[in-house]
């Protein structure tokens, strides 16, 4: 029988599995000490009554595989002890025969008897009960066939293949559990590679099976994009194709070999490793659970859900009318205050909505949203993918559409050219934001924003002009800003969310800073930073020198573009192989008016100097390495248009108050 030491602690109800203030999980119920018998559940098989029922492990809750990954099967073991700690663990949990189980594969289910456990190699011995108890998938196979596949295998099968055979008595639990912490382990955990990782002097638990289990349940539990998910299994495949290949093509080499095939595979070797490198990379980042926050993926997540419809072949336009229900009074003041003067062409039609989501899905381009005032409900994302307009009759809080169900967004908008104006947006559950602009240009205007989750998300070829708006309540940041965007945000309120601005920056040299217009937004009350700005740390400390030298003698004022960089380069302020970036802050050529109703304290708008050198050195610093890759691919005279891309930073007049870190921060990675 096995320790009985360990048979205590791994059932204790004190700390490991037992909660007192649980409610009747399920989870956690059967790990009572009162209860009698088996402490486990049964999970009752589906088909063929001819097999026994097995232990139903495999809904066991976050904290239950953590504390057995971490208090006894790897504690603070390093990659390579992590097959000897195994080992260790189920020599002393697991049974070591007479025990009976399922041996499952793809292609068969079939009972076994376990006589003995080779711990080392992760095997048990079986043989096969008789008469045949099995269950096909495909095939026929008979008692004499069965026999003959285990002798070929010498008795032995995996033991993450195993899956042992409900018993009342309680004697089986913890084999079944251990059994369950094996197969889980090797099929969502480990990697191929681990045992190739060059951190060998690190706790494996802290550095890999933590973040991965947290990853693990934060999809099962619908807490990550369903686009981010799908490029992580999509990476996670490729990794392990490529590890494969680069395996075979290593183990294909002589050690002792000149030849001129052997050099050339030597190569291709080196090419492969730096490319399963970067995936690996690639993967660590979404495994941790900060980065996968403040980074995010660079891909859209998941495809449109509809396309692009275009003008009508009539070329006619329509004035979609949303309403569950009106009185007459307020048809007269819709006729008279806005279809009359507005819409009053022949080329207009009017049709009646009791959902804005079904107006919005039957829009082509240049059509016209008008939602009257009323508490809208929503179950699915609003996709808006023509460039059309969306206006609330009255005030924010008059009109108001409420999204209560899961899904990665509330509003994506991919169009041209698309306005919302005068609607009050309520969002629960969304796991990637309550508006994402994927690509084109989407005007905000007199909005409110009520966030549970994400906020406003800006995407790379994404344009957000979002004025007199108010956004708060966000769990992330009010307002994600992704590389290569251009967001305008003038006279809004930010407050009450965990960052104000998150600005992206990405490691890769290619990505372009995004183009940022703030003007007489006050943003305040957050918990974190008013503004952040995430960027990598890879840049040597000579450059970053360099770039914050730039930034500091860069001049803040009102220059034209030609004037400016003649003057800046007589001056001797700027590098000479450093391309000129222009600041420009009176690209808002009509401020809010009441940012000169008062004489604002210096303390609430320090912020706003300290956020423009940071965006124009991170540009310098972007810009030259543009052109140091480009002098590695042998393009010794760059396109003066590709290296003198210009950035237009208008940043003044912000108040930044009771923010929980200050006004602005940098997060490095």
């Amino acid at each position: 029988m096995c320790n009985p030491n360990l048979t205590y602690t791994l059932f204790s109800n004190t700390e490991l599995f037992h909660d007192e203030d649980d409610d009747g999980d399920s989870g956690t119920a059967y790990f009572n000490l009162d209860m009698a018998g088996t402490r486990l559940q049964r999970a009752e098989r589906i088909g063929d009554a001819s097999l026994p029922d097995t232990f139903q492990t495999n809904e066991l809750l976050y904290y239950e595989r953590f504390k057995a990954y971490q208090d006894y099967m790897l504690g603070d073991c390093k990659t390579s002890e992590v097959k000897a700690f195994t080992a260790d663990y189920l020599e002393k949990v697991l049974e070591p025969c007479d025990w009976q189980a399922q041996w499952c594969t793809d292609v068969f289910d079939v009972l076994v008897e376990v006589v003995d456990v080779n711990y080392k190699e992760l095997k048990a011995q079986v043989k096969l009960v008789v008469p045949l108890q099995c269950e096909t998938r495909g095939c026929e196979l008979t008692e004499e066939a069965m026999n003959t596949l285990l002798e070929a295998t010498l008795q032995k099968v995996p033991l993450q293949e195993l899956r042992v055979v409900f018993d009342e008595s309680g004697d089986f639990d913890q084999t079944a559990l251990a059994l369950e912490h094996l197969r889980f382990f090797y099929k969502h955990i480990w990697r191929q590679w681990d045992d190739e990782d060059e951190d060998d002097d690190f706790d494996y638990f802290v550095r890999c099976v933590e973040p991965r289990l947290r990853l693990f349940y934060d999809i099962l539990e619908d807490r990550v994009p369903a686009g981010l998910v799908a490029e992580y299994y999509s990476l996670l495949a490729r990794c392990s194709q490529k590890f494969q290949e680069f395996s075979s093509l290593r183990n294909g080499i002589s050690s002792d070999s000149e030849s001129e095939l052997d050099n050339v595979s030597m190569v291709e070797g080196l090419r492969m490793y730096e490319q399963m490198e970067a995936l690996k990379r690639k993967l660590r980042i979404m495994e941790n659970p900060l980065l996968r926050y403040v980074l995010g993926y660079k891909v859209n997540s998941g495809q449109q859900s509809c396309r692009a419809k275009g003008p009508r072949a009539s070329g006619g336009r329509m004035v979609h009318v949303v309403s569950v229900s009106t009185t007459v009074s307020q048809l007269q003041s819709l006729m008279a205050d806005k279809l009359g003067p507005k819409f009053s062409g022949e080329e207009f039609e009017v049709q009646f909505h009791s959902e804005p989501l079904l107006a919005v899905s039957a829009c082509y381009e240049g059509d016209v949203v008008i939602i009257l005032p009323g508490h809208y409900n929503v179950t699915s994302s609003i996709s808006i993918p023509d460039s059309i307009s969306v206006e609330g009759f009255g005030l924010p809080d008059e009109v108001v559409i409420e999204k209560k169900n899961k899904g990665d967004s509330f509003v994506e908008s991919t169009g041209a050219n698309v306005k919302i104006s005068n609607v009050k947006f309520i969002q629960h559950d969304a796991i990637e934001g309550i508006l994402c602009v994927r690509q084109g240009k989407m005007e905000m205007e007199n909005c409110v924003l009520q966030c549970e989750t994400t906020g406003v998300i800006v995407r790379t070829s994404g344009h957000l002009t979002m004025n007199m708006c108010d956004l708060y309540g966000s769990k992330g940041a009010g307002v994600e800003i992704y590389p290569g965007s251009v967001c305008s945000m003038v006279g809004n309120g930010i407050h009450h969310c965990k960052e104000g601005i998150l600005i992206k920056d990405f490691a890769d040299e290619l990505d372009t800073i995004p183009k940022i217009t703030m003007v007489n937004n006050v943003i305040h009350n957050n918990e974190g930073y008013g503004v952040i700005l995430v960027k990598p740390t890879f840049i040597s400390f000579s450059e970053t020198l360099q770039s914050q030298q730039l930034g500091n003698n860069c001049q803040f004022v009102q220059l034209d573009k030609e004037e400016g960089k003649d003057e800046m380069k007589s001056e001797g302020k700027l590098q000479v192989d450093v391309p000129v970036i222009v600041v420009d802050d009176c690209s808002v050529k009509e401020p809010v008016s009441y940012s000169s109703c008062y004489v604002v304290p210096p303390e609430f708008t320090e912020g706003n100097d300290a956020i423009k050198r940071e965006l124009v050195a991170t540009s310098a610093k972007k810009q030259r390495l543009q052109k140091s890759r480009l002098k590695e691919l042998g393009v010794t005279k760059a396109d003066d248009n590709l290296l003198s891309q210009e950035m237009f930073v208008s940043i003044q007049d912000n108040q930044f108050r009771r923010n929980g870190m200050g006004s602005f921060g940098t997060f490095l990675y």
